[in-house]
């Protein structure tokens, strides 16, 4: 069996509506790569991921048995087709691949973006009402993360958890202060990335003194030497090389740490990770893939969750069959811009806030200020009320904007 052909299409796949208005603000359109891998006996493969991998990475595989890369450690995208291919060729599933089954059934999160507080407990209720238990985000500086827990507090049902995503801080908080006030929440599940991930000892620290998980994701010692001091609660391996999640699987269970994968794209590339979490025997904690936030996608089955847990598929390979119509039409849609908007927060006292979202990193900008710097010392408890204003027409949004752009951020007294 040998791969003859990689066709590599760039989709543009469609939000829900209900999410797309706070996810094109957040971070903007965004389009993913698929791969259908062919085979010289028939078999077609599938893989996915953002952009498309270079056409000489692409060329490594073609003319090479797919058996070749097992554990690849070149592109989690085209391994992904790879073991699909080699799961068919086998008549087995793909966590089969990996070892023994550990779990049928595996803890799956609901991912959404830091917005306002009542879109905050839309999201809560709507995921709930989907089968989901747990609902990941990154906070950011620009909305009060109090505010947004009271108001989720009011519509989740009991047992659903909220996973607060700090993206290694960069704001004025203390945070065993501010981690001790979200943990008596009873919707707080679990921190990540509280604080800068070359802190060890400071992490260590808030392992003491929080009750709540405290989750490692950025680890700058690749997860290793840090997991043995007890950096973390749980350990995330986000968009890792196959091989290299492997190997991290086998520590985790040598020191029985509970840890969780993050790998986002649609239904591909849940499958793929259902079947590694599967097998490894401490992947216990909810893995993360926003393949919820989509309302399209190219394969004809869905795995959706059920109380908190998606079905890990028993089919040969990754069990999804491609949707040729539906990678077409995707394909054919074409990434809308992202036109200038301005994010207008007030405080308490009536003082007014304008930044301009950055056109080239929307996402970061929102969730960590600081590292485009010029902007004045933020907290997640601050009295902040931010909304976005979309460009009306108006000159006071066009005088504002300008504005922006020549002084960095406007700080008007109110």
């Amino acid at each position: 069996m040998k791969v003859t052909e990689i066709e590599v299409h760039q989709i543009t796949p469609e939000y829900e509506d209900w999410i797309a208005y706070q996810l094109n603000h957040y971070s903007g359109p965004a389009s993913r790569t698929v791969y259908v891998a062919h085979t010289d006996d028939g078999r077609v493969g599938l893989g996915e991921g953002g952009r498309p991998e270079p056409q000489e990475v692409i060329d490594q595989y073609i003319g090479t048995n797919p058996f070749k890369w097992v554990g690849d450690e070149t592109s989690l995208a085209l391994g992904t087709a790879m073991y699909d291919l080699m799961g068919q060729a086998a008549g087995v599933p793909v966590y089969q691949l990996f070892g023994q089954k550990s779990r049928s059934w595996v803890p799956v999160s609901s991912w959404t973006v830091s917005t306002h507080p009542p879109r905050m407990a839309e999201a809560v209720e709507r995921y709930a009402a989907q089968g989901y238990t747990w609902m990941k985000f990154h906070l950011s500086p620009f909305e009060n993360v109090f505010d947004q827990t009271e108001a989720m507090e009011g519509v989740a049902p009991k047992g659903f958890r909220i996973h607060y995503d700090f993206t290694g801080g960069g704001t004025d908080d203390y945070m065993p202060e501010l981690l001790g006030k979200l943990a008596q929440s009873p919707i707080a599940g679990c921190f990540e990335d509280c604080i800068d991930a070359g802190d060890t000892l400071a992490s260590i620290d808030l392992r003491r003194r929080i009750p709540l998980p405290i989750v490692r994701h950025q680890a700058p010692l690749e997860a290793t030497y840090e997991v043995l001091m007890g950096a973390g609660d749980v350990y995330m391996r986000g968009h890792q090389k196959i091989g290299a999640a492997m190997r991290c699987a086998g520590l985790f269970d040598a020191g029985k740490i509970p840890f969780m994968l993050q790998n986002v794209g649609g239904t591909i590339t849940r499958a793929m990770t259902a079947h590694m979490m599967a097998v490894f025997p401490t992947a216990t904690f909810h893995f993360v893939t926003t393949t919820e936030i989509y309302k399209s996608d190219v394969v004809q089955e869905k795995l959706d969750p059920v109380n908190g847990f998606v079905r890990v598929p028993e089919a040969p390979g990754l069990g999804l069959t491609l949707d040729r119509d539906a990678l077409e039409r995707l394909k054919d849609l074409e990434l809308p811009p992202q036109a200038p908007w301005i994010i207008k927060s007030r405080f308490a006292n009536g003082s007014m806030m304008y930044n301009r979202y950055d056109p080239a990193n929307t996402r970061h900008f929102l969730i960590r200020p600081d590292w485009r710097g010029g902007l004045v010392p933020m907290s997640y408890d601050a009295p902040i009320e931010t909304e976005y204003w979309d460009n009306d027409g108006t000159p006071a949004f066009r005088e504002m904007l300008e504005r922006i752009e020549r002084e960095g951020m406007v700080l008007e007294r109110g």
